[in-house]
């Protein structure tokens, strides 16, 4: 078997996910740089530095993609052709707005940095201080004018993404979520629904806005990461943990009878 019983994401690999995550950035970043404009780039976990007048330090992004300001594109939809899941766009509290005073800058090779992309961890996510460290850098990219994608496929720890929890509408409250927000459009937040009965979205991701959207194809990807990391050999007949509430585990329990992964 070279493919996940599931459909989407299997919750399976949650109890593998450093080497899940590190194999999914990699192949991320690589789908992405086959799309951008020639002047743009995708890069791995590179460092930033955020200044201010008061602190200096560094954040690392899972992916960034960097602007090389010589070239100008026209703006549109993706021009891939391939079609994109249509996000659950939230307006924002106005008191949630932000002001873009923080400078982020490269300092390695002196470009400016266009969107972030973060594949979420269970230390983003659990409370203490890799969470306030994440939730520090989830601020620093809004406010320095970064667009910011957040891609949750991990059920331990508590909500994260970058929009209260408490305005998320009840249709977008799945196993999993990616979140979206852009650096023209403070006041919105487009927002994936993303159930463990289907399969991962493919979501459009913004960069300058003179440029067109590129497409990130998730599930391909994570059939990539199950296949080259060998994962068939999962035992499919563990509890997991954390647990799946009762309509997911009754749904998981029989498709893996009928896949034969479980008797």
């Amino acid at each position: 078997m070279n493919k996940s019983p599931f459909p989407g994401m299997d919750p399976y690999l949650e109890q593998f996910w450093g080497d899940v995550h590190s194999r999914f950035v990699v192949y991320m970043a690589d789908q992405i740089n086959d799309q951008l404009p020639g002047d743009l780039q995708a890069r791995v976990e590179e460092g930033l530095m955020v200044d201010t007048e008061t602190y200096s330090r560094r954040i690392y992004p899972d992916v960034q993609v960097v602007d090389r300001p010589e070239v100008s594109f026209p703006p549109g939809t993706p021009e891939s052709g391939t079609a994109v899941a249509e996000p659950c766009v939230v307006v924002l509290p106005h008191e949630l707005r932000t002001e873009r005073h923080i400078e982020i800058i490269d300092r390695n090779s002196g470009n400016r940095v266009v969107t972030a992309i973060e594949l979420l961890s269970p230390a983003n996510k659990r409370k203490g201080p890799g969470r306030d460290a994440y939730e520090q850098k989830q601020r620093e990219y809004i406010n320095a004018g970064v667009n910011l994608v957040e891609i949750d496929l991990i059920r331990q720890g508590s909500f994260v993404v970058a929009i209260p929890e408490v305005i998320v509408p009840k249709y977008c409250r799945t196993t999993y979520i990616i979140c979206v927000r852009r650096a023209n459009r403070q006041s919105e937040v487009e927002l994936f629904p993303v159930p463990l009965q289907e399969p991962l979205p493919n979501i459009a991701i913004p960069l300058r806005p003179t440029d067109a959207d590129i497409v990130l194809q998730l599930q391909p990807l994570l059939d990539v990461c199950y296949r080259r990391g060998r994962y068939a050999l999962l035992d499919y007949t563990r509890p997991l943990n954390p647990s799946l509430d009762n309509d997911d585990q009754a749904w998981t329990d029989q498709l893996l009878r009928s896949s034969g992964t479980r008797d």
